[in-house]
């Protein structure tokens, strides 16, 4: 697995991909310091709340996460390395487990340190409402990467189905249905953060979920997608 790993990480962290990743996640912050330094100090209580709601959680997490989860298994198929990995006496879930590490361990750190930054400008160096919302990003994170990975193992359109997904199911239709919440990727990241700092981040509470159905929500999208993409390795035919 350590093998697949690395080959995986090696695969996805081009040049270009990093770069983007890099300037989507300091974004956030870049305008916080920009509005903090035009507000001598201080920030908008409102541009503080659309940042976290529109820009971090609705925006830059699933972008992020589809940049490197939706290419773990195209750059393989594209090099003809896959073919050669299922020929080894290695079971699918040791293959598409590091392919879910690998997307988590490049994406997790530069999204946890440019939410870190905003939050800490947009909250004058309070450090609970910046660890909370790191908390509500990284469970998105792992969520998100188990979702896109297993997208980029069932189809070269990957990336497609993804933008499709995050902009109509997760933010149209989560924002107006109650229950669909319950099954929505933002919606467990925005309950988390608001249920670790109710008080800072009151802005989450508005049609937020339990914290508890957000964890478990959580672990469970994780876990299905990742046996989906086991399942699917598997299953398909690899040239």
């Amino acid at each position: 697995m350590a093998a697949v790993f690395r080959l995986s990480m090696r695969q996805m962290a081009s040049r270009w991909r990093l770069a983007l990743i890099a300037l989507l996640a300091a974004l956030p912050a870049l305008i916080v310091a920009w509005a903090a330094w035009n507000g001598e100090g201080s920030v908008d209580a409102d541009l503080v709340e659309v940042l976290i709601e529109q820009l971090m959680v609705g925006v830059v997490l699933p972008i992020v996460t589809i940049t490197l989860a939706t290419t773990a298994f195209g750059n393989e198929i594209e090099d003809r390395t896959l073919g050669l990995l299922a020929t080894k006496p290695l079971a699918h879930w040791r293959i598409a487990l590091p392919k879910l590490l690998a997307s988590v361990a490049l994406a997790a750190p530069p999204l946890l340190v440019g939410t870190l930054a905003a939050m800490l400008i947009a909250f004058e160096g309070d450090v609970r409402p910046a660890l909370s919302l790191c908390a509500g990003i990284l469970c998105g994170t792992i969520a998100y990467s188990a979702i896109f990975t297993w997208a980029g193992a069932i189809t070269s359109r990957a990336l497609g189905f993804a933008l499709v997904y995050v902009f109509l199911w997760e933010s149209l239709l989560a924002g107006f249905l109650e229950g669909i919440r319950y099954l929505s990727v933002g919606a467990y990241t925005r309950a988390v953060a608001y249920g670790l700092d109710k008080e800072a981040l009151e802005a989450l509470g508005e049609g937020a979920i339990e914290f508890e159905a957000a964890l478990v929500g959580a672990a469970l999208v994780t876990v299905a997608f990742f046996l989906l993409t086991a399942l699917r390795l598997r299953r398909m035919d690899v040239p």
